[in-house]
């Protein structure tokens, strides 16, 4: 499987872009462990690194050393390819507070910060270190309209422009047989 850069091409530019934008408020108490595990994407802000993928998926588990392994996969809708990206997060301020930084090349860390999370770790909303960058996530390939309804309501709330979201085909992997998604060591 091709290594994944366009996944992560933003993540250079931002040269440590490690901080919080108005009005989002890391989710504090926040347990790690809790957060580890597959989650899908639901809905994204349009960025380049994940342009014209679905299927995507973030793949989260504990390294030796105490940081947050990160795979982040996604089908190539247009070369029908899987394309990945690997790196590590870590906590920014305390491991009670969902504000973390990841980086996908060397030195260079950008925020990514859980900024609301329901009770039983099912769905998530993440932000970047501003409000270009933003994610629905869930343990589920789909939410119900309630669900959905009550996410975007938070994210509008917090000053996200939910009109502009990408929701990346989750579902009719089936019909593409020759394509099977990679497994993801744990």
């Amino acid at each position: 499987m091709k290594k994944f850069t366009g996944f992560c091409a933003c993540w250079i530019s931002l040269f440590g872009c490690v901080s919080k934008p108005d009005s989002v408020e890391p989710v504090k108490p926040f347990n790690l462990t809790q957060y580890m595990g597959k989650w899908y994407e639901i809905a994204r802000l349009d960025n380049r690194f994940e342009r014209g993928l679905s299927h995507v998926t973030a793949n989260y588990s504990l390294n030796s050393d105490g940081t947050v392994q990160v795979v982040n996969r996604g089908l190539d809708t247009s070369s029908s390819e899987w394309k990945e990206a690997i790196g590590k997060a870590k906590f920014v301020e305390t491991p009670d507070q969902a504000f973390l930084k990841v980086s996908f090349w060397g030195p260079f860390y950008s925020s990514y910060i859980v900024f609301y999370l329901n009770s039983d770790y099912s769905t998530a909303l993440v932000s970047g270190f501003n409000k270009s960058y933003f994610w629905i996530l869930s343990r589920h390939k789909t939410l119900t309209k309630p669900q959905l309804d009550k996410l975007l309501n938070i994210a509008e709330q917090a000053g996200f422009d939910t009109k502009s979201l990408i929701y990346p085909d989750q579902d009719n992997l089936q019909n593409t047989p020759a394509i099977t998604p990679p497994e993801v060591s744990d």
